[in-house]
């Protein structure tokens, strides 16, 4: 079509020269065109119900291969009662992000929190436990989580000789879990650590004591010792309390008469 145009426009045709007027030429481009438009609709239409058909498929494919809320529970329980506490994971991941407003969203929530303490991600754990405490503050486990907060701390305690920033944390955690769960079990587990937590604190401003107190500097020394008392009580019916306590008076006591010797210079 599109040649014998060019060749009626040339006046080639019969080789008798051009014998159309401008009207008929005009008309035969309209003809022409409307033709192609018409072609084009026909392909672009065939193209529609192709991909139609092909997200249809798609769509018919996910859906009887996607889990349910129940199917994932399910998954990431079982790896997670063998041990396997990476694998359960991916289904519980799943199952928060598919299903957020399931009855086993909050199950997934918690579970993805434990499954990271066990094989120590204790980061990614305290991120999970807070975000469930924010988002579920009445829940029933709470006094669990809370915890498990503060044995995520606890479980990175350092020596009294290095910085002592998860024992501060981790002594937060179980006293506000015994101030507002006072005798849950958990509590009275967090009671415990509480005192392990404070006699590490007492420790390590002890250790910090002495040195000052070997290089004579005994009034830095006595602030040190003074901080330790008030972090460990006196009276707590443990051996090795009472024996720090002890050990820590009798320093006080040197202190306080290397600064007498001082002040008589």
């Amino acid at each position: 079509m599109i040649v014998l145009l060019q060749e009626l426009a040339d006046g080639e045709v019969s080789g008798t020269g051009s014998y159309l007027h401008e009207g008929d030429f005009s008309d035969l481009l309209k003809i022409s065109n409307m033709g192609l438009v018409k072609k084009m609709r026909q392909v672009v239409s065939a193209l529609c119900v192709v991909l139609l058909l092909v997200c249809s498929g798609c769509a018919w494919f996910n859906a009887k291969n996607e889990k349910t809320a129940e199917d994932l529970a399910s998954e990431g329980m079982l790896a997670f009662e063998k041990g396997k506490y990476r694998k359960c994971l991916e289904p519980f991941q799943k199952l928060k992000d598919w299903y957020p407003f399931s009855r086993f969203a909050i199950l997934a929530e918690l579970k993805i929190a434990d499954a990271h303490y066990h094989v120590e991600e204790y980061e990614e754990a305290v991120f999970a436990y807070e975000e469930f405490e924010s988002l579920h503050p009445r829940n029933e486990a709470m006094p669990y989580v809370i915890y498990q907060i503060g044995q995520c701390h606890f479980e990175r305690m350092d020596a009294v000789d290095r910085d002592q920033t998860f024992t501060r944390k981790a002594l937060a955690a179980f006293e506000r879990l015994c101030r507002q769960f006072p005798g849950d079990v958990h509590a009275e587990k967090a009671e415990k650590n509480v005192l392990r937590c404070k006699k590490n604190l007492a420790e390590h401003e002890f250790y910090v004591g002495r040195y000052y107190y070997k290089n004579k500097n005994y009034e830095a020394a006595a602030k040190r010792f003074e901080k330790a008392l008030s972090i460990i009580p006196d009276s707590a019916d443990i051996p090795e309390i009472r024996s720090l306590h002890q050990k820590i008076q009798n320093y006080m006591s040197r202190c306080n008469a290397g600064l007498t010797k001082l002040t008589k210079k």
